[in-house]
């Protein structure tokens, strides 16, 4: 684990951290448009701050481990421009551009990289999304069997949240991850992002869920 660490430069993380809390508060803006209290505002937060942390910085170290174990060299870059787009369409449209950056993967001369590795390496993003997803359906469940509305809003916002990285970044256009999916594996592609989209349309499920709980803390 030690040795993994260190492959994250401190200017990568650097970049992570500062992807990571702008997306938080990108999110925060889109779950707290149907109004907000000052401790429902907090909670939705730090929630946020919990599940973009995970599902992004996993996400994208994902694609890093992955990249490493085919013998290639791979780092997560920010894009400060598309940092700015996604807070921006939360506050005004609601709806988070989850593109604050990439892994940049470094192939050495002379190599080629093959449709699977690069199918197995843009994969692994989502897969973790889809497995962090399974855990936040737990914790949404445990928070309603036992009354704990911050576990619940904990779990919504965990499910939707990966959810909403897995699938935008599994869409088959530009340098999203589908494109490189599609082209290795369409099998592995359809049942990543109809995964990821069920995600999506659970969590939303739930999501009248955040509305009750902001009218009984108010």
């Amino acid at each position: 684990m030690q040795k993994m660490l260190d492959l994250i430069r401190p200017e990568e993380r650097k970049d992570l951290i500062i992807a990571c809390v702008a997306l938080s508060l990108a999110f925060t803006l889109v779950f707290i448009r149907g109004g907000w209290t000052p401790v429902f505002l907090v909670v939705v937060f730090l929630s946020s701050v919990v599940t973009v942390g995970l599902g992004f910085i996993l996400h994208e170290l994902a694609h890093k481990f992955a990249a490493v174990r085919f013998g290639y060299w791979a780092a997560f870059q920010k894009d400060n421009q598309m940092l700015l787009i996604a807070v921006a369409l939360a506050a005004l449209v609601g709806v988070v551009f989850a593109a604050p950056g990439a892994t940049m993967i470094y192939v050495p001369p002379g190599r080629e990289m093959t449709k699977e590795e690069n199918g197995k390496i843009s994969v692994a993003g989502p897969i973790v999304n889809l497995v962090l997803g399974a855990i936040f359906v737990v914790v949404l469940l445990a928070g309603a069997a036992f009354a704990l509305w911050p576990l619940v809003v904990l779990g919504t916002m965990g499910l939707s949240v990966n959810g909403m990285i897995a699938f935008f970044n599994l869409l088959p256009i530009s340098i999203l991850d589908g494109r490189k999916v599609i082209a290795w594996s369409p099998v592995v592609f359809a049942v990543s992002i109809v995964l990821s989209l069920g995600m999506i349309l659970l969590s939303s499920d739930f999501g009248g869920s955040l509305t009750m709980l902001l009218s009984l803390v108010s």
